[in-house]
């Protein structure tokens, strides 16, 4: 089998709820997507897809991704998208850095390889470990009301998993995260996730005025230095995200005891190949796994969910649903 044409569209995805608000003021609209379409000689088609959240959340920009993949693509035409690892190396050779432009290409590679081989993709990713995984949903940044109205319609809807977004100004974040935990019943998991946005003085002022409350601590501050001076103090389980940019990264955190679980963005990680590695390394190390992206609709969120369902169960602590954050629809059936 061998890639004989490669497609790519720009396709804008405005948030159904409003402007996305995290720490620091940061501040996104839409999720601004690249979708790759990698046709084989024998006629089938993989698709991948990749959205940064705006310029400021991740090392990602959407036009970065627009101009990328063009210099990549031409690269890819006559190899067989089965060789995910030497795709992978190809990629790496001429084009250097950049994993979140590899990303939709890696994804649509083992899109079609699956859909070649007739066969869920899940299967090829080891295997289904369970039927379902639990979903969280966000509660970002705004007043106390918003916030625990959010947090109470999120909850009647069926969900039991919050993140709510710190990160800020860390008296208005021990008030905000006060008053959504008494908004919701006992028993509610609560991610306190401050994307980076804290310095370890800033952490550890909001860990010990929240001792009260139940909740798991993600990703405080920048460096792995700091996030580990925080957690050296902590009495509650944390969780890296940021940190976690390649196999060598996890290994660190690993070796430091920094985390006990992770955040693996597909994007950040530049796709499957590299997702599913650290994945199941991380997995053998006994962390807990989260497997998302960085943003996107269904296609991304297909391929989170047969990362996030081929994670064994005892090892995995959530997922979340991206295609039912924006208005436009890429894909039909469910």
């Amino acid at each position: 089998m061998k890639i004989e044409s490669i497609k790519a569209y720009h396709v804008v995805q405005p948030f159904v709820d409003g402007p996305y608000r995290m720490s620091k003021g940061r501040v996104a609209d839409c999720f601004d997507a690249v979708i790759v379409a990698i046709t084989s000689d024998s006629g089938v088609t993989g698709w991948g897809e990749m959205a940064p959240l705006g310029n400021f959340y991740s090392a990602a920009f959407p036009a970065g991704a627009r101009a990328g993949v063009p210099e990549i693509a031409p690269h890819l035409i006559g190899q067989d998208p089965r060789g995910f690892a030497g795709i992978g190396r190809l990629m790496d050779t001429v084009f250097k850095g950049h994993p979140y432009i590899k990303s939709a290409l890696d994804m649509a590679c083992w899109d079609l390889a699956a859909r070649a081989a007739d066969m869920p993709l899940v299967t090829m990713l080891g295997g289904r470990e369970s039927d379902m995984a639990e979903t969280y949903r966000v509660v970002t940044h705004g007043t106390l009301d918003q916030m625990a109205a959010l947090a109470k319609r999120i909850i009647s809807e069926g969900c039991r998993r919050l993140q709510v977004k710190v990160g800020g100004n860390v008296h208005d974040d021990i008030e905000r995260v006060t008053t959504v935990a008494s908004a919701v019943p006992k028993g509610t998991v609560i991610f306190c996730d401050a994307n980076a946005g804290w310095t370890p003085y800033q952490a550890r002022q909001f860990a010990d005025a929240t001792r009260g409350i139940d909740y798991t601590f993600e990703q405080p501050c920048t460096t792995l230095d700091e996030n580990m001076s925080v957690r050296r103090m902590l009495d509650k389980p944390m969780v890296l995200d940021e940190s976690v940019t390649s196999l060598g990264e996890m290994l660190e955190i690993h070796r430091r005891g920094a985390a006990d679980g992770l955040t693996l963005k597909i994007s950040r990680l530049g796709g499957v190949t590299q997702t599913r590695l650290i994945r199941d390394v991380a997995v053998d190390l006994g962390f807990m796994i989260t497997v998302e992206d960085t943003g996107g609709a269904e296609i991304d969120t297909a391929a989170m969910a047969h990362l996030s369902l081929s994670t064994p169960a005892e090892r995995r602590l959530h997922a979340i649903a991206f295609h039912e954050w924006v208005a436009v629809r890429t894909a039909r059936n469910a």
